[in-house]
């Protein structure tokens, strides 16, 4: 019986390499989103569960490293997951590829990579990153979200803002300020994910976009945190 779990274990280890061995490098970027989104939900002292839960979409991207060119700036490349229905009031829905560019990350250490979360709080906000490059800070509204399962989501300062960011670089996680950085839609990754051209809005906003096997991680880490919106059940107190 042992030697049979054993030859088991290893048979499903080399069929799960030869499926990694398979995917292009979107389909395992998306699928590290989901590794960094379970890892960052671990953290002891994370984003507060009332501002996850009322967020109507958490875009993850994971080791975003300084250019070589330029003070300060960034890039990095990652997945957008927003609920669905009309209001944003669903399960969360299908992966859209994103894309991080220019600004800074503030108190990332030389080329140390540090993963970002960004939690989209309102639908000016949602429509804003759904239909074009957006500048933080200028087009969309962007502040250090607090941390701490217990912190309160109440204070103004958070309240107003349109996207809440969160970074995490070498074992430190807290609240970073993005302003100056560029999100856009990367049609062209979603495309390597899908297997067929596809826009982020069709995506988040179609009907019958079902989720691929890579993003099935990421989509239940956030199904299993987060799974009603703490607005929708606010609103019907």
């Amino acid at each position: 019986m042992k030697k049979f779990m054993v030859t088991a274990a290893c048979l499903a280890l080399a069929a799960g390499a030869v499926y990694a061995s398979k995917l292009n490098k979107e389909q395992k970027r998306l699928k590290n989103c989901g590794v960094v989104m379970q890892e960052v939900l671990n953290v002891p002292d994370n984003i507060p569960h009332d501002l996850l839960e009322k967020a109507e979409c958490v875009i993850v991207i994971p080791s975003v490293r300084k250019l070589a060119f330029g003070v300060g700036a960034s890039y990095g490349r990652g997945a957008m997951v927003c609920r669905t229905g009309d209001k944003f009031r669903g399960p969360w829905g299908a992966p859209a590829m994103y894309a991080l560019e220019g600004g800074s990350v503030g108190f990332q250490i030389g080329g140390e990579a540090t993963d970002l979360i960004l939690l989209v709080m309102n639908d000016r906000g949602m429509e804003s990153i759904l239909s074009s490059k957006v500048k933080l800070g200028a087009d969309a509204s962007i502040a250090g979200g607090p941390k701490g399962r217990d912190a309160s989501a109440d204070t103004d300062a958070w309240m107003r803002a349109e996207l809440l960011s969160y970074s995490r670089s070498r074992g430190v996680f807290a609240g970073v300020s993005l302003e100056g950085s560029t999100l856009r839609p990367d049609d062209e990754a979603s495309e390597q994910v899908y297997g067929h051209a596809i826009k982020a809005k069709e995506i988040v906003r179609g009907e019958h976009t079902s989720v691929p096997a890579t993003g099935r991680h990421l989509v239940n880490v956030l199904q299993k945190g987060a799974p009603v919106n703490g607005s929708e059940r606010a609103s019907n107190q």
